[in-house]
């Protein structure tokens, strides 16, 4: 047989290749989105409408007037903006300490080969298949055991302190994060610190000047990632904390409960309130929150 016949029949190793159409997975990540975009666009149309609007037409009506009141009470009967700053004070630094900490727990276990590397790994990362929910009568009693001066805590222990949030979302979250990081180091040719090394840099400079720099995308991505869940935390305030101005912004929507009667279209107002900030993080870090998701998605 001819080569000419064999090229013939033999399809063509070094043409464009046409890929099949995902129609199913597109199908299925439309659905999704809509699923998770009706209870947010359903909160905002009921936070713009008055409540005797609602109350007349009904919640499934488009009559009536549309404002911004709802949110204009909200913010004013809700206290938000010293619920606002208690969750800056709560979220920020707890991101930075659980990033600081995770990532260099992650370095050590990930560029470094010695006896425990493996069983701390194990370690941190079996500590994220404990609900809080289980530790949280030890960490009560272990919080009310700490003494500290009077000049930092008004309780004299961890108690009613911002920072005794800080450090029990900071001890929950290293696992998970020391589990990404490490996974990403490893990734990382061990070239890199070789030659820093025999350069003569130590452990630091090449954690600093090396490893840091080139684990920016998933730094980003944990830290938006983190910024969520911390800011929507709810437990460990309601259960370290008894005063209610020191209170996070997700307990503010309480302050919008009535007695006896609920207003729905305030609640709405509220929870819209309390969403937007974590909509203008990951807006802003959205490109390095995919990029840090996507980047080992091309490596064989």
């Amino acid at each position: 047989m001819s080569a000419v016949t064999v090229s013939a029949r033999t399809p063509s190793r070094t043409g464009p290749v046409r890929r099949r159409p995902h129609v199913g997975t597109h199908l299925f990540l439309i659905v999704m989105a809509v699923m998770w975009l009706i209870p947010l666009l359903w909160s905002l149309y009921t936070a713009l409408r008055p409540k005797a609007d609602t109350d007349k037409y009904g919640y499934f009506s488009i009559a009536g007037t549309y404002n911004l009141q709802n949110f204009i009470d909200a913010w004013n009967q809700g206290g938000f903006p010293t619920y606002f700053l208690n969750s800056v004070i709560i979220t920020v630094p707890t991101v930075i300490l659980t990033l600081l900490f995770a990532s260099m727990m992650a370095f050590a276990v990930s560029r470094f080969s010695w006896k425990f590397n493996v069983t701390l790994l194990i370690m941190f990362t079996a500590g994220n298949l404990l609900p809080p929910q289980v530790l949280a009568t030890p960490i009560f009693e272990l919080f009310k055991l700490i003494q500290l001066p009077y000049s930092i805590s008004d309780s004299g222990t961890l108690l009613n302190q911002l920072v005794g949030v800080i450090a029990a979302n900071t001890g929950f979250q290293i696992g998970f994060c020391t589990f990404v990081l490490s996974n990403y180091m490893k990734a990382i040719p061990t070239e890199l610190t070789e030659a820093a090394r025999v350069d003569g840099a130590g452990v630091w400079t090449q954690y600093v000047r090396i490893i840091m720099p080139l684990t920016r995308p998933a730094l980003a991505a944990l830290a938006t990632l983190e910024v969520i869940f911390i800011y929507n935390d709810y437990f460990w305030p309601l259960i370290l904390i008894q005063s209610g101005n020191r209170l996070p912004v997700t307990t503010a929507i309480n302050n919008l409960q009535g007695q006896f009667l609920s207003n729905y279209n305030l609640l709405a107002a509220g929870a819209v309130i309390i969403v937007i900030p974590t909509l203008i993080v990951y807006l802003a870090l959205q490109r390095q929150f995919v990029a840090g998701l996507t980047l080992g998605a091309s490596k064989g």
